[in-house]
């Protein structure tokens, strides 16, 4: 079914003096990890807040129950304390969050989402129907413990509403030369498989779309694309960049399997292709990228992506 696009929620661009919610949507995290996280946070200048169940640990995996996740997600919206919301870690349970959402308190009260991995369902669901752009990026006990884990400069300019280009540099590479331009779309590529058949399947059509995993073999990649194709969700999209695809490999294989399973898999799809897009679950620095926005992708000798169009506005 063919949707429409939201126009974007105007978001209030976002200085490193500000301050910053930290919730818990899914699972729980390590307490070294989320302790180093706050820990950069503020040496970066932010003032933190955390929800209430941000450390809760349990019941089982989960960070707190459904309904005490929820109640964090939606208070810290609705904090005016605090200018943007971030994921402490991904794991899984935010998919438990989707039916509760309170869209109208998010729509009153509209803040950039910083996440990744499980956190993909929540915001493509809050960009698909409030238009609320998807800062698909580092997450505290993920990333910002890392000495190294977070690309400061596309950060800092998703934050501030400038535009930003990425390239070799962030590891993107030319799988298929071509160019696209469309609104860039994606996420974790293993949950938005999950969300086919569900209210809450992605809008892919005629998107540029960005597709990253962890730890997922070559041929469950291509499983993954051939049901994302049957589901018709690669119908009249207008280009894919992978991500880094870490630690997607087989023991023994050829180092070149999961590029050619790629290119096996999307063989009669005439659109370029790129890889190696260091955003989601990545080795080093990770790259926000911000669902929602227009953008462009080049893809030849050296690969290009930019992202066109601010996600703020002072």
């Amino acid at each position: 079914m063919t949707t429409q696009p939201r126009p974007l929620l105007k978001l209030t661009s976002v200085s490193t003096a500000a301050g910053i919610n930290v919730i818990s949507p899914a699972s729980f995290a390590a307490v070294d990890r989320f302790d180093g996280g706050i820990q950069r946070l503020r040496q970066l200048g932010f003032t933190t807040h955390l929800g209430k169940h941000t450390q809760t640990r349990g019941p089982l995996f989960f960070a707190g129950s459904p309904e005490e996740r929820l109640a964090d997600l939606h208070a810290a919206f609705a904090d005016p304390a605090t200018a943007l919301v971030a994921a402490a870690r991904g794991g899984y349970g935010s998919n438990y969050l989707l039916e509760g959402v309170d869209l109208a308190l998010i729509t009153q009260h509209p803040k950039p989402f910083f996440g990744y991995s499980d956190m993909t369902g929540l915001q493509l669901h809050l960009l698909d129907q409030l238009g609320l752009p998807a800062f698909h990026g580092p997450m505290v006990a993920a990333d910002f413990y890392l000495e190294d884990g977070v690309h400061l400069a596309s950060f800092q300019s998703a934050l501030a509403g400038a535009p930003y280009t990425l390239g070799p540099d962030e590891g993107l590479r030319t799988l298929r030369p071509g160019s696209a331009s469309g609104t860039l779309y994606g996420g974790c590529l293993s949950i938005l498989v999950s969300l086919l058949g569900t209210p809450w399947e992605p809008s892919t059509e005629g998107k540029l779309l960005f597709l990253e995993d962890l730890a997922a073999k070559p041929y469950q990649i291509d499983r993954m694309l051939w049901q994302l194709r049957h589901a018709g969700k690669l119908e009249k999209i207008r280009g894919i960049i992978f991500g880094e695809m870490l630690e997607c490999e087989s023991p023994g294989a050829p180092a070149d399997l999961l590029e050619n399973t790629i290119l096996s898999a999307l063989a009669d799809l005439d659109i370029p292709i790129a890889i190696g897009l260091r955003s989601g679950h990545v080795s080093r620095q990770n790259v926000t990228l911000i669902f929602g926005v227009d953008a462009e992708l080049h893809a030849a000798e050296e690969a290009q992506l930019n992202l066109l169009q601010s996600a703020v506005q002072s």
